[in-house]
């Protein structure tokens, strides 16, 4: 991938107020590289759906830029979707059609020439598994079927950049398993730009070159998923005391054991280490009668978030 090329994704100063005052996204700057799988990560509410909504050109910036493919998704929305697609949170299928009367109709929409739909058409479903099922009505295929003819729908236009708006929202978790595979298989196709938001770590963890960490419309890391946990060491050490969890964490840093990146979230201090090992932390912790419950383990994205937010991101989803 060439670091140096034009952005596949550029957002300046992005920013979304509603009505009332609503802040949905407050000025966020990021870049997606060409062929990269970038996630946006972070609970309902945090304005990831806006941020896509704002580059596939169906919400309108109150202030900012941003660009698909270069092109101002602003001042020229229709370019920026010739060169995209979208998946959206929400199904958007008619449940009456078929399965190749939805990819012909998209293959249409976008201008596609009737022989290259069709060889697409044949392409996208034979990757996607659904070759057999492009006759039979949508209303007959389980949401993971579903899901996937979305999915097909949005490649038969040989989108540049490919926006998917939590895929796997409310499947059960096998067949969320068997569309993250399917979705890792596109990623592998080709160089397809891929933006991907969710409020699943595994997702993030398993598919992403990159994530950004989006709290309360604001992006508040970014960088690659193991680089975000490095910055929690290679192990913390996790305590739940009954009593006052600042004053535990101010007698641990008064012993040089928690450093700046330790924090609580409600009863619970997690300390990475720092250097220190497992054992003479949790000897330190049962020395001051800080806890009863101690535990080592390596560091998550949901520390991570942890640490940046003050809360866990499935309690927020």
């Amino acid at each position: 991938m060439d670091e140096t090329s034009e952005p596949a994704i550029s957002a300046r100063g992005l920013k979304k107020t509603y009505p009332g005052g609503i802040e949905a996204v407050m000025g966020i700057d990021f870049e997606v590289r060409p062929g990269e799988v970038f996630g946006l990560l972070g609970p309902n509410g945090a304005g990831k759906s806006t941020t896509v909504g704002m580059l596939t050109t169906t919400i309108a910036p109150t202030a900012g830029r941003a660009s698909v493919a270069g092109v101002d998704v602003a001042r020229d929305p229709l370019a920026a979707r010739r060169l995209s697609s979208v998946v959206f949170q929400e199904p958007v299928v008619d449940r009456l059609l078929s399965g190749h009367r939805h990819l012909d109709l998209h293959a249409r929409l976008w201008g596609v020439a009737p022989a290259r739909a069709a060889q697409r058409i044949e392409s996208v479903a034979l990757s996607l598994g659904l070759a057999e099922l492009l006759e039979r009505p949508v209303g007959t295929l389980s949401g993971g079927q579903r899901r996937r003819l979305e999915i097909a729908r949005a490649l038969v236009s040989e989108p540049r950049v490919l926006f998917l708006d939590e895929p796997t929202v409310g499947l059960d978790p096998r067949i969320r398993h068997e569309l993250l595979d399917v979705i890792a298989d596109v990623r592998a196709s080709g160089e397809l730009t891929i933006l991907l938001t969710t409020h699943y770590l595994d997702e993030a963890e398993r598919l992403c070159d990159r994530v950004a960490i989006m709290h309360a419309g604001r992006i508040v890391a970014l960088d690659e998923p193991e680089r975000l946990r490095a910055g929690l060491g290679r192990e913390l050490v996790e305590l739940r005391v009954e009593g006052d969890a600042a004053a535990a964490l101010a007698s641990l840093r008064s012993l040089g054991i928690a450093h700046d990146n330790a924090f609580t979230v409600g009863a619970t201090v997690t300390v990475p280490l720092n250097g220190h090992s497992s054992r003479e932390a949790i000897a330190a912790i049962h020395e001051l009668g800080l806890a009863d419950a101690v535990s080592a383990r390596r560091p998550t994205l949901d520390d991570v978030y942890l640490r940046l937010t003050g809360g866990r991101l499935a309690d927020a989803a």
